[in-house]
């Protein structure tokens, strides 16, 4: 009998989870055993979860879980040298030559686990069967709008929190806009036509900012991309992957450009394959912005975790999407499941 443990977030503003209590109810009659750790701060209360058939275990509990389980979370694992003896589906950010990747895989080896990485999950013909993507550009191009709010006033971008749904965030966006008393700026997203590109555009458009959308005819030739640093905001929604150009190179950082703030909502600063060369590192809610040039400023928007910012919006609309995916995990050999598993076993082979 399959058995997923859904374990509680470690991370700090990690609000969302990848199961609504309405999919834990259909795997139960499905057959499966499903466990829900408690957490205070997961934006669906524990008892839903209860109340839907799932067994409850305390925060944390995930290490002492039966051997079968297969333990469920988004986010990655506290950090330590701990071996890893369970199948776990996560975003792993392991297969791109990651320093902490490389240190999670071998984590895996050493306890004879399995990492599912839920970037990976994709169909027969290598499209992902679920993903944060929309939200994570809807709220990295807002972020990304708070850090050029801050320049107009000669500050930087302060703290950033989560909004109860997206229509306050909307409203408060918009006042601090107006606020500035300045036109709106112009605004460039690579990677328009895919769910962050699509996400990104819909928040700067409802907010009066003018919009490039380019995708893949507009960067087919390589680069290098001059148009980008003709734009007040750039936001790259692009994953680092062998082959992506390069939209925004190391000696971008001079005063010939009217580029102030990047919104690098794939954010992947650490992969040799990362297309934005001024940036080595992913910012925090609590510094959203990296400034890596002056004058005039240029501010890079990095965080890892941007869809938690509407953490109910983005966990029902990915929840939908990957419970037909769940429902196969009594087929984990097979399917998504088997092309994930053995993209893990290939890494791993590698070390």
């Amino acid at each position: 009998m399959t058995h997923l443990w859904v374990r509680a977030e470690s991370r700090p503003n990690e609000d969302r989870v990848g199961i609504m209590p309405e999919g834990v109810a259909r795997l139960i009659a499905r057959g499966m055993t499903v466990t829900v750790e408690d957490s205070s701060r997961r934006i669906i209360p524990t008892a839903e979860y209860g109340r839907a058939g799932a067994a409850i275990a305390p925060e944390g509990s995930w290490p002492t879980a039966p051997d079968d389980a297969i333990i469920f979370g988004l986010k990655e694992l506290p950090e330590d040298d701990t071996p890893l003896r369970h199948r776990h589906i996560m975003f792993g950010h392991a297969f791109k030559g990651q320093a902490t990747g490389r240190d999670l895989l071998k984590r895996f080896k050493a306890g004879g686990g399995t990492l599912y990485d839920l970037e990976y999950l994709t169909d027969d013909d290598g499209r992902r069967l679920a993903a944060f993507g929309y939200w994570a550009g809807f709220a990295g191009a807002a972020v990304s709008l708070d850090c050029w709010v801050a320049q107009q006033a000669g500050g930087i971008c302060g703290p950033v929190h989560a909004w109860p749904d997206q229509q306050q965030l909307l409203d408060d966006l918009r006042a601090r806009m107006d606020a500035t008393g300045r036109p709106r700026p112009r605004a460039i997203v690579i990677g328009a036509k895919g769910r962050v590109g699509r996400g990104a555009a819909d928040l700067l458009s409802r907010m009066g900012v003018g919009v490039t959308q380019w995708d893949m005819d507009e960067t087919a030739h390589g680069g290098p991309f001059p148009e980008v640093l003709m734009h007040d905001i750039f936001i790259n929604a692009i994953l680092a992957q062998p082959g992506a150009p390069v939209f925004v190179p190391a000696d971008a950082t001079g005063p010939h450009r009217t580029l102030t703030v990047i919104g690098d909502v794939a954010c992947d600063p650490t992969s040799e394959f990362s297309p934005i060369k001024v940036y080595d590192r992913s910012t925090t809610w609590d510094a959203p912005a990296l400034r890596v040039a002056h004058a005039p400023p240029l501010d890079v928007m990095a965080i890892d975790n941007l869809p938690s910012m509407l953490p109910r919006e983005s966990s029902q609309d990915y929840a939908a999407q990957l419970l037909p995916v769940l429902e196969e995990l009594d087929r984990i050999a097979e399917g998504a499941w088997g092309r994930a598993a053995r993209l893990y076993r290939d890494h791993a082979a590698d070390l």
